[in-house]
């Protein structure tokens, strides 16, 4: 069985610590890829929320988060880096009250 959306999104890693700076995120093509793969996730994700439920929270903003997944799924010789650090550093974690707002708690850690 698939996970829901809450399931999804409460995998995806915690924001960066203060400590990166883009200049070593910029040297660290592990850590890109994973920040594609997250902002990926987050697309699928949003992409199979109803759109009643999307109707009724506009703050988040599913429509360019799609785009965005889009773009690393179908574009990827044009993904920009500078982008996808504005997404980690600050895009993702300005949603996350939000999401918050409207998702069920995440699970119980896996011991």
């Amino acid at each position: 069985m698939r996970p829901g959306i809450s399931g999804i999104c409460w995998t995806l890693p915690e924001p960066f610590n203060d400590s990166l700076r883009f200049e070593e995120f910029l040297h660290d093509r592990r850590l890109q890829l994973a920040i594609e793969r997250c902002v990926e996730i987050m697309g699928e994700a949003s992409r199979r929320v109803s759109d009643k439920l999307k109707a009724e929270h506009p703050e988040i903003p599913s429509g360019r988060i799609i785009s965005q997944r889009n773009v690393i799924a179908h574009e990827y010789d044009d993904i920009k880096q500078e982008r996808m650090w504005l997404i980690a550093t600050v895009h993702a974690p300005a949603l996350i009250p939000d999401l918050e707002a409207i998702l069920p708690p995440p699970p119980p850690p896996i011991e």
